[in-house]
């Protein structure tokens, strides 16, 4: 009897309470994708392996024929230090742009200060 992919990757990941819309994210695909993949029977095993690494989970025990246990353990090595140089990368652009709009806050803030003032100038004045 053939294995029918979809339904053993579904199985698993139901099993292990993965979140489907978790893996669409991290898959940058949307949900209906992740639905119709376990509907198919047969799919490259491209995708399992990225699944797989998506959801750190190591598939080389359903689907054997395909995978070894360590073609996993070294790509969930790799993806923490990617992970890792992603966050540093990460990081720094939200801090430029966490700086730029406190920079353009305190200008926008000094420019209301001086309106105000001319404001209550001129009020003051014509009284």
């Amino acid at each position: 009897m053939d294995k029918h992919y979809g339904e053993i990757i579904e199985r698993t990941i139901r099993r292990n309470g993965y979140s489907i819309s978790e893996l669409a994210r991290l898959m940058k695909v949307n949900r209906r994708s992740i639905y119709n993949w376990f509907n198919q029977p047969k799919f490259k095993p491209e995708i399992i392996f990225k699944i797989g690494c998506a959801l750190k989970h190591d598939f080389s025990n359903e689907f054997p024929e395909l995978f070894s246990s360590e073609e996993f353990q070294h790509a969930f090595n790799n993806s923490k230090l990617l992970n890792t140089a992603l966050v540093s990368e990460e990081r720094e652009k939200i801090n430029y742009w966490k700086d730029k709009y406190i920079n353009l806050l305190e200008e926008y803030n000094q420019i209301l200060a001086i309106s105000s003032n001319k404001i209550n100038t001129m009020t003051y004045s014509s009284i």
